[in-house]
């Protein structure tokens, strides 16, 4: 555990003249999801690692479950070196113990066992050669990838090489000198030599390897490399020979397709089901019930999925309750949350990046990894997980080639009773194994006997109890999982299932639900069997693919078993028999509740009553008597009366309403103060006026709201001294220069997004605290999307864009795909405005603690941890409903990870996420928030009646509309929400008397004075275990300063470059000289190059900048990152040698010159002059490179 500069120091044997050596391997790491020890340190014993390994869950668990078909001519014993991957080590020791495996006890050589684990993305690329490509499908059939951005550096000691992630998401570059050196790294600039001396500047490219093999003396190429490894075996033979295919058994099926039989509608064509219809349509059949179907799954999610090949879009956010709290049955799936990338890796770009991503997968028996073979083909390669119902006939039936099918039903009889479900998970564990024992190829997990007298055991029960028990039993690598459910429907559905091991998915209630709409005039006639099947689909692809690249990744093979999720209300009985590995932190709902509900659901469905209607338990929109929601119309309406009248009965009504609705949804509700034996008057409590300074409002963009929404907002935190926020769409010039003070409608907090929408160095300049959102609580791993009818003249302007076109941000913002890099930005926002307060927006997860201290080590000055069911003006339901966790495990872990670290006292944390009364200011206090963040409630303040129409424009009451007509009903004034912030402070206040507490800071991370909710009157919210929640930071490291913002971040602005230019060109800014030239040398150190020159540029002149040639600036050497970033109009600079990553990053007018070093005499065309993602965003000026810039060039540029 040493800086870079401490190693010289400890090792003395590195300062001797007479140590030699013919090549060294360095990392220096920047420990960001893992505290740092010895056994983590880099290299390790086969490889040096930068980046992230976001598969390693199910990269683990297979290579456990290799071991039943794994053995080695070359190892005698190889059950003595099982497990292959040793108990809790980091994603870099995993790998390396899988790949000295495969090179030991395999023997195959260095480059190629790189290769079979890291692949490049071969499944989309048509220019690559055949041999290549079979080679790389060979090595798909024996090994999945290990997926996640990453530069792998590996030696045997003769080899040393490097290979890049197949999206070349980590940076590398590399000189070859004339005096026969090469000096690899993620920076130019490292290695001192003479630009005369150096003979080729390159990158590594996605996918590509460089190796040098130090005994002939020789860089290998990649082309070359790869090309020998590829025709080492006859692998496109094996492929012919043994690779098997869905047309294959189709043709050799005694199945016959079904008639595309000419369907007649009833009368006319429907939009959507009525209750009346749903009644005629389904008569006998009440599977439709016992499966948890409702009206609102069939007409928001199926109907749009069936008819438009997409997910439908949905808004504000889930207000409804989590599933351990749920009273009404919800499947085992809604206990799930996805995991996404956030910080320490970055989510993928689906659509835009689409050649890297693929969900093609072999299924089936795999062979002996350790001896390559044509066995290792002979598997079933499925294009795609989801099966029609042909399909799946086919493969019950195959005997094709000797494969054969077993068939396993996951239903009990009812008379079993509650116990049944358990015995059933057993049963089927056991004639899984068997199955695999006896030979059978694939096994179909199957419900459909499911019935009047048969209860399902919930699919998803049974796949995890039946992956995990043949991983356990090392047989899970000799059969495929197929499952045929009535139960799966949703993209969150499928994607748990593939989570959790399944190979293949038949969605059959779907598939005959939709014949039944066809036929009753709900679907168009033209949609026959094959096309609804493929519609279906192919909108189940897409969603797919978001949920993978919210994780960053790439194929569906290295998802599978990945388990990329967290529990929320799972007991460890649940968690230890069909998840195992999976975190639950709250304990939850054990067999008997799953049981207990399974059986309520099959009552509910064939009970004697004559069911006429299909339950609509209001999951998405309120319905009386449904399940609650925070924001029900009771609620709506108090609040609105309180905030217009300042009425504190009204206000009171609202808080009731609202604490009760608190209590049936979220985690906070099952928590309740302790009250003082020593209250103090209120009068010694902190005033209101300083109270309301801690509130902000939320991220909403000028374009997901109106412009008289948006500026009502910011008047009135101004006017309270509290900070509204831009959102990612940019701020009008016209908005923060010269404000009336009574009403200024700047915004305090200006956001910078993926999408980089009006970020130019005025912006920056002229904002309080600048914050980098990475994520949003309503769709985290997503972008954020303005849907092309809301974007208007105006907002096409503030956005530097177009009218009329719609704008979605990338999911990853471009220049942050690693920590490092995120600590980059934040260093070159605080250049671009050294007064401004730095934020990183993160979202609630498991680990968000860890990922949080590393922002803090990164210099972030303010962290927002936003819970799951913050708002949004679209996005797709998935990610509303199904990512993400709640605040208060956020803001818990997130307080206690920084106080064990001793960061605490450098950041400010606040929360937000369906924040409304002060009852849940208080209790996110006491877990560790000093700021409170507010979106929904001031949005009901100023009118919003939730009817949840924000993505289509057709807001009633003129808020989340640019419809000009529309706009007119805006009724709200800031009056009103500083009305509402001003009674909230009150309740605060009462809140702390009662406590004891006068100042509000010392509400701050007392959890001493939180505990269970004794009158829980929900039998499942009495399962839950709070205690980790309850944990106080200060009885892990007692005595640490948890006074957040305390201790100023240190940024050695002082010893910026930057300094010496300002000063030279004072007189210039000051209108004293017109011009002026100034030469200076450069390094790597030095980054942000003239981005604080620009903010002294724009605070005097705004974005018009200085005249052309002003300042003009004239550099030699290496420039460091994020050079001329943000850079203003006026200012050259003319740069003779190269430039690391993000070059132009955002320019705003500027003028940038990069050429090689007049000495060097390699060709300029063939060499790398600048890094990754140069003019990211950059909204005007010019850039002129002689040379090669390498990935991402010019992404997301706007003007």
């Amino acid at each position: 555990q040493f800086t870079s500069d401490q190693l010289w120091r400890y090792f003395t044997d590195l300062k001797s003249p007479d140590f030699d050596t013919y090549l060294a391997l360095v990392h220096t790491r920047f420990s960001t999801n893992t505290f740092p020890s010895w056994e983590r340190a880099h290299p390790l014993r086969m490889l040096a690692h930068n980046g992230e390994i976001n598969t390693l869950r199910g990269n683990v668990n297979l290579m456990k479950a290799r071991e039943g078909v794994m053995h080695s001519p070359y190892v005698k014993d190889l059950k003595s070196l099982y497990p292959v991957v040793e108990p809790n080590l980091s994603d870099s020791g995993s790998l390396d113990c899988v790949l000295e495996f495969l090179v030991m006890a395999g023997k195959r050589d260095l480059p190629e066992a790189v290769m079979t684990m890291v692949p490049e993305a071969w499944q989309n690329d048509r220019t690559m050669p055949d041999e290549k490509r079979d080679f790389y499908h060979w090595a798909a059939c024996a090994m999945e990838p290990w997926d996640g951005p990453a530069l792998l550096t590996f030696t045997d000691g003769r080899y040393i090489g490097a290979i890049l992630d197949r999206n070349g998401l980590r940076p590398s570059r590399f000189y070859v000198l004339k005096d026969n050196i090469m000096v690899m790294a993620s920076e130019v600039g490292v290695y001192d030599t003479d630009p005369a001396n150096v003979a080729l500047k390159s990158r590594l490219k996605p996918g590509r390897m460089l190796l040098v093999d130090t005994q002939e003396k020789r860089i290998i190429q990649d082309v070359e490399l790869k090309m020998r490894i590829a025709k080492s075996r006859p692998h496109s033979d094996w492929l012919k020979e043994e690779m098997i295919t869905m047309e294959e058994l189709r043709a050799a099926s005694s199945v016959v397709p079904e008639s595309p039989a000419a369907v007649v509608a009833n009368g006319e064509m429907k939009e959507e089901l009525t209750e009346h219809d749903m009644t005629r349509i389904w008569g006998g059949d009440r599977r439709i019930s016992l499966f948890g179907y409702s009206i609102e799954t069939i007409n928001m999610l199926l109907l749009p999925m069936i008819r438009t090949k997409k997910e439908a879009l949905g808004s504000m956010g889930n207000d409804a309750p989590l599933a351990c709290l749920s009273q009404f049955q919800p499947l085992p799936y809604e206990y799930f949350k996805q995991l996404f990338a956030q910080v320490t890796n970055p989510p993928i770009d689906p659509f835009r990046e689409k050649i890297v991503m693929s969900l093609m997968c072999p299924i089936g028996p795999e062979q002996n990894i350790l001896q390559p073979s044509a066995k290792q083909c002979h598997r079933l390669m499925l294009p795609q997980p989801i099966i029609s119902l042909r399909d799946l006939k086919v493969l019950k039936k195959n005997t094709h080639r000797g494969w054969k099918t077993k068939e396993i039903d996951v239903t009990f009889a009812k008379e079993e009773g509650p116990e049944g479900l358990e015995k059933t998970l057993n049963r089927v564990c056991d004639e899984a194994a068997q199955a695999a024992r006896d030979g059978y190829q694939l096994i179909v997990l199957s419900d459909r006997k499911a019935g009047a007298n048969r209860v399902p055991v919930s699919m998803l029960l049974a796949l995890g109890a039946t992956h995990h028990h043949l991983i356990e039993e090392r047989q899970r690598m000799k059969v495929g999982l197929i499952l045929e459910t009535g139960e799966a429907r949703e993209v969150h559905h499928v994607c748990v299932l593939l989570g959790y091991g399944a190979d293949g998915i038949c969605p059959f209630f779907v598939f005959e639900m939709a014949k039944s709409l066809r036929e009753e005039g709900v679907l168009e006639p033209a949609l026959t069997d094959e096309v609804l099947y493929k519609n279906y689909s192919e909108a189940m692809e897409r969603g797919i693919s978001k949920v993978m690249a919210k994780m960053g990744i790439s194929t569906l093979q290295s998802y599978k078993g990945a388990q990329i999720f967290e529990a929320v209300g799972l007991a460890e009985e649940v968690i230890n028999k069909c998840f195992k590995g999976t975190p639950s932190r709250i304990g939850g709902v054990t067999f008997k509740v799953l049981a207990k509900e399974a059986y309520e659901r099959h009552h509910l469905a064939y009970s004697d009553k004559d069911m006429l209607v299909l339950r609509n338990p209001g999951l998405y929109h309120w319905r009386q008597g449904g399940e609650k929601h925070i924001n029900d119309p009771v609620s709506l309406a108090n609040l609105q009366e309180a905030a217009v009248n300042k009425s504190t009965n009204a206000y009171d009504r609202f808080r009731e309403s609202t604490l009760d609705s608190v209590r049936d949804c979220t985690i906070r509700g099952q928590l309740e103060f302790v009250p003082s034996d020593n209250p103090v008057d209120i009068s010694e409590v902190e005033p209101a006026s300083e109270i309301v300074k801690r509130f902000a409002t939320g991220a909403m963009s000028f374009g997901s709201i109106s412009l008289e929404a948006h500026q009502t907002l910011a008047v009135a935190m101004n006017k309270v001294g509290g900070k509204s926020n831009t959102g990612e769409g940019g701020e009008n010039p016209d908005r923060y220069l010269n404000q009336d003070p009574d009403f200024n409608r700047r915004s305090a907090i200006k956001q910078v997004a993926s999408g980089r929408f009006g970020v130019t160095i005025s912006y920056l300049a002229n904002s309080d605290d600048l914050q980098i959102k990475m994520a949003q609580g309503a769709k985290p791993g997503e972008g954020g999307e303005l849907p092309g009818y809301k974007v208007t003249e105006d907002i096409a302007k503030t956005r530097h864009s177009v009218a009329g076109v719609g704008l979605i941000s990338p999911p990853p913002h471009h220049d942050i795909y690693s920590i490092e890099d995120l600590a980059e930005l934040i260093y070159d926002l605080k250049c671009a405005n050294p007064n401004a307060r730095i934020s990183v927006k993160l979202v609630s997860e498991v680990g968000v603690g860890v990922v949080a201290s590393g922002v803090a080590k990164g210099k972030a000055e303010h962290i927002v941890i936003s819970g799951h069911d913050g708002g949004t003006g679209a996005s797709s339901w998935t990610g509303i409903k199904s990512a993400g966790l709640p605040w208060e495990l956020g803001i818990a872990e997130t307080h206690q990870v920084l106080v064990l670290n001793n960061l605490r006292s450098r950041v400010i944390v606040q929360a937000d996420g369906q924040i409304r009364t002060g009852f849940d200011v208080v209790v996110a206090a006491l877990l560790g928030a000093d700021e409170f963040g507010f979106s929904t409630a001031p949005l009901i303040v100023m009118g919003c009646t939730m009817m949840r129409k924000c993505h289509l424009n057709t807001c009633p009451v003129g808020i989340a509309t640019q419809d000009p007509e529309l706009r007119k009903k805006f009724a709200g004034k800031p009056e009103h929400v500083i009305n509402y912030l001003f009674m909230l402070a009150e309740e605060i206040r009462g809140h702390m008397a009662s406590l004891g507490i006068r100042k509000f800071q010392d509400l701050i991370g007392r959890t001493d004075l939180l505990r269970t909710y004794e009158n829980n009157s929900n039998p499942k919210a009495k399962l839950l275990n709070l205690g980790l929640i309850l944990k106080n930071a200060l009885h892990m490291r007692p005595g640490v300063n948890i006074v957040g913002g305390s201790e100023r971040q240190d940024f050695q602005l002082e010893k910026r470059l930057d300094n010496k230019l300002i000063e030279l060109a004072q007189p210039v800014i000051d209108g004293k000289q017109p011009n002026i030239n100034i030469d200076m040398e450069i390094n790597n150190e030095c980054r942000a190059f003239a981005s604080t020159l620009s903010y002294h540029i724009a605070k005097k002149y705004g974005d018009e900048g200085l005249p052309d040639h002003s300042i003009n600036i004239n550099l030699k050497g290496s420039a460091g990152q994020s050079f001329c970033a943000f850079m203003s109009k006026g200012v050259h600079v003319t740069l003779e040698g190269d430039a690391n990553d993000y070059v132009g990053k955002g320019l705003s007018g500027g003028e940038i010159v990069i050429y090689p070093p007049k000495t060097s005499d390699f060709d300029t065309i063939t060499n790398v002059i600048v890094g990754n993602v140069c003019l990211y965003g950059a909204t005007s000026g010019k850039a002129f490179f002689r040379g090669i810039a390498a990935e991402r060039f010019s992404v997301r540029n706007s003007g």
